[in-house]
């Protein structure tokens, strides 16, 4: 029986010539694919996938430190709040109504809504709802938002089949570490290029803890990284839009497709991570693989997490934070204020220098609005970022006055900001780290406010503070799915 190469056998199936094969001394042979460039790049550690599934699959608990812990605890309590802040957004409302009628058993519910939808679709909706006020957690390593993908996924897990609060809050923090631990190896180039890093790399965290949870062995972990890889998700084009909020939600439901489907055994290659032809090499010019394996179990970056104090893009918060402050200094009005000139970071402008945005989320991507809004309201919470606020009239005139100055000197975490003032004085205020970084870390009572101010209007004072109660003290709950029950309305 004739025999033909793959490549040949596909050529022809898709309607191609075959290519007549070379000889040389009148014997048949297949023409040499061009020879591979020499690569200076080190090579993958061997069994990478591997290593990193053995942690995950292994990893106790008991052996988490106490920060950790802790860490995990307050990015729960932070992803409910926004989860349930955002909850009512049109776009979740979209989302439903989409959704509803191709959903399957009513396995999970949603913060902060009545409806029930099977677990990939609670999710997936759940993530979007996380997502969309842009004030979730984040590890500014990165700027992946950890919290969204992994706990939207494990939540709705743990809604079907019950698991502890203990193993809840360790699946949790192995998931996050995963994530991170992914993007770090190829941050900033893989970001940089265009990719939307929290989809991208949120779906291998929320594979390992839904995996965790599901008990899966050593080899099906494997798998389900391998189906993560398979699943990228996310471009950073979508920011502004509600598609931006969708790259989360669809990591959490993919993640949790991954775990499902490799629990049956459902296969992928072994390297899916490092193999040549595998994720890293394929959306990234970088690979620093030590980041993904070196001190598992013993450096955390889910204790590097951080919260927002301010509903909108990281990048943003130390000029809001320059504003407020000087505003609150030298009880400030918009009438008085001249011009405002701040060196930033090149980022500032690429990634926010929308100077005329019309809707709520693209203010979230318009430094102009954000210095201008906080100088009015004192403030750069989700109200700052609503439609309203971008049309107020005041609010549009200062945006005008707002200069902002690309400095490369300028680290993403500074400003240098001076307000002009009609009268001719000069307000300076340089930010070298803004509150809600790991410098100036948000609080367990500011967390507490931030979630109250967004659970308002949607939840009773009363069932929002349980939900913050559940939360805290998630380690001792017998079943961590009990936290959206608590945060879902009637």
């Amino acid at each position: 029986m004739l025999k033909m190469s793959r490549r040949s056998l596909m050529a022809g199936a898709a309607g191609f010539p075959l290519l007549p094969m070379a000889t040389t001394g009148g014997s048949a042979a297949m023409a040499a694919e061009p020879a591979a460039a020499p690569s200076s790049k080190p090579a993958a550690p061997k069994d990478l996938t591997h290593t990193l599934a053995h942690y995950v699959v292994n990893a106790r608990y008991e052996d988490l430190p106490a920060n950790v812990r802790k860490e995990g605890v307050r990015t729960l309590l932070n992803y409910a709040g926004v989860a349930i802040g955002g909850s009512r957004h049109q776009t979740v409302d979209i989302a439903v109504a989409a959704l509803g009628p191709f959903s399957g058993p009513r396995q999970a519910g949603l913060f902060g809504r009545s409806e029930r939808f099977d677990i990939m679709n609670a999710a997936f909706i759940n993530g979007v709802s996380s997502h969309i006020f842009d004030y979730d957690d984040t590890h500014l390593k990165t700027i992946i938002h950890p919290g969204g993908p992994v706990i939207s996924a494990i939540l709705a897990l743990a809604e079907m089949s019950p698991v502890s609060g203990r193993d809840f809050l360790n699946a949790l923090v192995l998931g996050v570490e995963t994530e991170c631990r992914i993007g770090n190896a190829v941050y900033p180039n893989h970001y940089d290029v265009g990719w939307h890093i929290t989809g991208t790399a949120g779906v291998f965290g929320a594979a390992a803890a839904a995996g965790r949870l599901m008990g899966l062995n050593e080899q099906q972990m494997v798998w389900a990284l391998g189906l993560a890889a398979s699943q990228p998700v996310g471009l950073r084009e979508s920011f502004g839009s509600m598609n931006k909020s969708f790259n989360p939600g669809r990591a959490a439901s993919n993640g949790l497709f991954a775990a499902i489907l490799a629990s049956k055994n459902y296969t992928s290659s072994d390297g899916m991570i490092e193999a040549k032809r595998g994720w890293a090499n394929t959306i990234s010019t970088k690979q620093d693989w030590a980041e993904i394996t070196e001190g598992l179990g013993q450096r955390y970056e889910s204790a590097l997490n951080t919260y927002k104090p301010f509903a909108c893009g990281i990048v943003l918060h130390p000029a809001i934070d320059a504003a407020i402050q000087l505003r609150n200094e030298h009880h400030l009005t918009a009438a008085q204020v001249k011009r405002v000139r701040m060196r930033v970071h090149p980022l500032v402008l690429e990634l926010t220098g929308k100077k005329t945005p019309n809707e709520g989320l693209e203010g979230k991507f318009s430094v102009y609005h954000a210095v201008a809004v906080a100088l009015v309201e004192g403030a750069g919470g989700e109200k700052q970022f609503s439609d309203r606020a971008v049309r107020d009239p005041v609010i549009v005139d200062l945006r005008g006055k707002v200069e902002p100055i690309v400095d490369a000197s300028i680290k993403p975490e500074q400003v240098d900001m001076t307000v002009e003032l009609t009268d001719g004085r000069e307000l300076h205020k340089r930010i070298e780290h803004a509150i809600g970084s790991l410098e100036v870390p948000m609080s367990d009572t500011d967390l507490e406010r931030k979630f109250i101010d967004l659970a308002e209007g949607i939840l009773p004072a009363a069932q929002a503070r349980k939900v913050m109660d559940l939360c805290w003290k998630v380690e001792g709950l017998a079943n961590a799915g009990d936290i959206v029950a608590a945060g879902a309305r009637s």
